[in-house]
């Protein structure tokens, strides 16, 4: 047999394969120039949506104006779009020219109440209604800057979509600071209302937030526990009243109160193995008692519980309960604890293996201004996408290079701002991260840190 001909199908189906990988390849960069160039385009409509919803927003579950605008830009693009969902939520699906999987992008909607300090052209002067008060209501966390640069990028993928290897569903998600007291919603509303489950189902998820602590120019990622879990806690001690002047006639639940407010303070110090990750027990606070001279019958301690990995959350949550109750119990006592009554959030984890498949992106796109991020204490409910489909979570600096957090304010403050000038990044990072997952980037990247 001559081995000749096999011989030159092998070395011609070499070369097809090496041809196909190298337009494959040209293909993706001409993708990126077009990012690139339309993210230009879009800069100023970006930051006219942002400062148009910054002046009109709307506390949790209230979103309804918020929702009749995003359904209005996005219908106007051409995307098929789903509202009502989750109560205000938004989805829109865009299919592209050519085949390949769902990506599925976030953006929360929500404002605070808070009212707003900082002097704009576009200030929030909006009251609400929050717990029962009257309140001003602002974007403080930069939910409004998400909300534009997710419109920037699902009209960047309108002008793409011949070329755009796959389908895009744009996520809109009311309720992200929680939800009014007896009321469902956020991302876990999303999820039950089946957002990920439903055709098209995306195969991953991308978010990300603006953060004052970084300077514009720089986007932030960190692999595995990126946020805390976030579980308030309430503990309600009943003892038995008395006169303050004959104590021993009662037990005490203040004094012991006290002492369980100490006693939560020995888990992070001496019970969890900090080398592994951070976790926080804050009491915020501690009622009881209606006249000095009366010792009460109860007293009630609210708080938060912070973990950064979901089996130390899961231990933790053990050790108050047998904490509280043990010391309860030693002076007669007893406690009643409820752990995430009102808010219970998981760990935001960024799956490691898409991570480091998406990283090149990230450089790429990030360069210089690249870095990894501290864990970060505080909480966000993109954590519940998470735990169906592998999602990352990235973070986009809006403080001016130079300024201070003094001039910058951390969000959630009423002197809350950003620099504008930071969105176009964070356009040109969802928009790549989508259109290289699509196309099968990195692919070899994510395999490797599995194995």
């Amino acid at each position: 047999m001559n081995p000749q001909p096999w011989k030159s199908l092998l070395l011609g189906c070499a070369a097809a394969l090496v041809s196909a990988v190298a337009q494959a390849q040209t293909d993706v960069s001409a993708l990126h120039a077009q990012i690139d160039q339309l993210a230009d385009v879009v800069e100023p409509e970006v930051i006219a949506n942002r400062r148009y919803l910054h002046q009109h927003p709307e506390l949790s579950n209230r979103e309804f104006e918020t929702e009749k605008y995003l359904v209005g830009k996005l219908k106007a693009m051409g995307y098929e779009v789903q509202s009502g969902v989750a109560h205000t939520g938004v989805v829109a699906v865009l299919r592209g020219g050519k085949p390949g999987p769902v990506v599925a992008l976030r953006s929360d909607m929500d404002a605070l109440p808070v009212t707003e300090e900082v002097d704009l052209p576009f200030k929030s002067t909006v009251r609400g209604s929050y717990d029962g008060k009257d309140v001003g209501v602002m974007h403080a966390c930069g939910h409004d800057a998400h909300m534009g640069i997710l419109l920037g990028v699902a009209h960047i993928f309108v002008q793409m979509k011949d070329q755009l290897p796959g389908t895009v569903k744009l996520i809109f998600q009311p309720a992200e600071e929680g939800t009014p007291k007896g009321e469902e919603g956020g991302a876990a509303l999303m999820v039950k209302e089946g957002v990920l489950s439903t055709e098209p189902k995306p195969e991953v998820i991308f978010g990300l937030h603006v953060l004052t602590m970084f300077e514009t120019g720089q986007l932030a990622y960190r692999s595995g526990g990126a946020m805390a879990s976030a579980d308030d806690f309430t503990l309600v001690v009943h003892g038995k009243s008395s006169h303050g002047a004959m104590p021993w006639n009662s037990i005490d639940p203040i004094v012991i109160a006290a002492q369980i407010v100490l006693g939560l303070q020995t888990i992070a110090s001496r019970q969890m193995d900090l080398t592994k990750a951070p976790v926080v027990v804050t009491v915020g606070k501690f009622d009881s008692g209606v006249r000095n001279n009366i010792i009460p019958d109860s007293a009630t301690l609210k708080g938060t519980l912070r973990a950064l990995d979901e089996g130390m959350r899961q231990q933790l949550h053990a050790d108050v309960q047998r904490t509280a109750s043990n010391i309860a119990a030693a002076s007669g006592a007893t406690v009643d604890v409820d752990i995430g009554g009102e808010s219970a959030y998981p760990v935001t984890y960024n799956d490691p293996r898409l991570t480091a498949r998406m990283l090149p992106t990230l450089k790429r796109v990030g360069g210089a201004g690249l870095v990894e991020s501290p864990p970060i204490m505080g909480a966000e409910d993109f954590s519940f996408f998470q735990q169906k489909i592998p999602g990352l979570y990235v973070f986009i600096g809006v403080r001016k290079p130079g300024a201070t957090l003094e001039e910058y304010a951390p969000n959630h403050s009423p002197r809350f701002r950003i620099d504008e000038s930071g969105l176009k990044l964070a356009v040109r990072t969802l928009a790549n991260l989508t259109v290289d997952y699509m196309a099968g980037q990195n692919q070899g990247q994510g395999a490797a840190a599995a194995q």
